[in-house]
């Protein structure tokens, strides 16, 4: 049994220590690594990873997507959003599942003490993670998400998902942004704009001064664990939350896949965060 992480960049990934230190805490000897695979390099990927041993491995950009149409199987779930996080080989065949949502949900609980029932949430990007993160809001009862994406097609596609008319398409122009944020108690970015080894950043962040004084900015990026878009909103006293906590959670729910049974959750969670505070 062989378990890596894949994805470009990728050898940032914090997902070989949370999942050695979960392994571990099992009492598994599973080696789990980092492995750069670039873009259109995913079919070559795939064939020498079955030669060499690799029984899953976990996702990240920008692969989520394209991994779609090579896998042999698709979780339901994931099929939905169109994204995979996490793949699995199973009799043979290379099967996907997507733990992003249900990652993101529970670090939402865990560290901002929000609970999405209800909520208003405007939800920055409309890539794999975006659909993840917006669609288990919706499921987890937020009010409305409003997407917002500079192409408004993808925007569209995203909340077209939904058929409970949750999720609402949104543009990404500063005006926007400031009045979707004046609506909203959250604001999710999920989009890659600040990651470390990533081009791209944010015109402005005026849009933060519309939201409300209790409200929390929530990046899914960890590298850098604190983002300008992070740094902008605590200078504005807002609540503030990285990706780090939505990648502990995920990857337990990951760990679930690979090891094919379920795990005490909390359990992995607290091996897995406490190897991050060690470092």
């Amino acid at each position: 049994m062989r378990l890596q992480v894949i994805g470009d960049p990728v050898l940032h990934s914090k997902s070989p220590l949370l999942h050695g230190a979960m392994l571990a805490a099992l009492g598994l000897d599973v080696p789990y690594t980092a492995h750069v695979v670039r873009r259109g390099e995913l079919p070559e990927y795939l064939a020498w990873a079955r030669d060499n041993g690799v029984t899953g491995f976990n996702a990240t950009m920008p692969h989520k997507e394209d991994l779609i149409p090579l896998l042999d199987g698709i979780d339901p779930a994931a099929r939905t959003i169109g994204a995979v996080n996490t793949v699995c080989l199973r009799d043979g065949n290379w099967v996907g599942f997507n733990t992003d949502g249900a990652g993101a949900v529970a670090a939402l609980e865990a560290g901002l003490g929000l609970d999405p029932a209800g909520l208003t949430v405007t939800l920055i990007g409309a890539g794999g993670a975006a659909k993840a993160v917006a669609l288990a809001l919706a499921d987890a009862g937020a009010e409305r998400v409003f997407v917002c994406n500079r192409t408004p097609e993808r925007a569209a596609a995203l909340c077209a998902l939904d058929g409970r008319g949750r999720l609402i398409p949104a543009a990404f122009d500063p005006d926007t942004l400031g009045r979707r944020a004046a609506q909203s108690r959250l604001l999710v970015n999920c989009t890659n704009l600040g990651m470390a080894g990533c081009p791209g950043q944010f015109e402005g962040f005026s849009f933060l001064d519309a939201l409300p004084p209790d409200a929390g900015v929530f990046d899914l990026i960890y590298h850098p664990a604190e983002t300008e878009l992070l740094a902008q909103a605590r200078r504005r006293g807002l609540n503030t939350l990285n990706g780090l906590p939505m990648l502990v959670n995920q990857a337990v729910l990951a760990l679930e896949h690979f090891l094919n049974r379920p795990l005490n959750r909390r359990a992995m969670a607290e091996a897995a965060t406490a190897a991050l505070n060690q470092i």
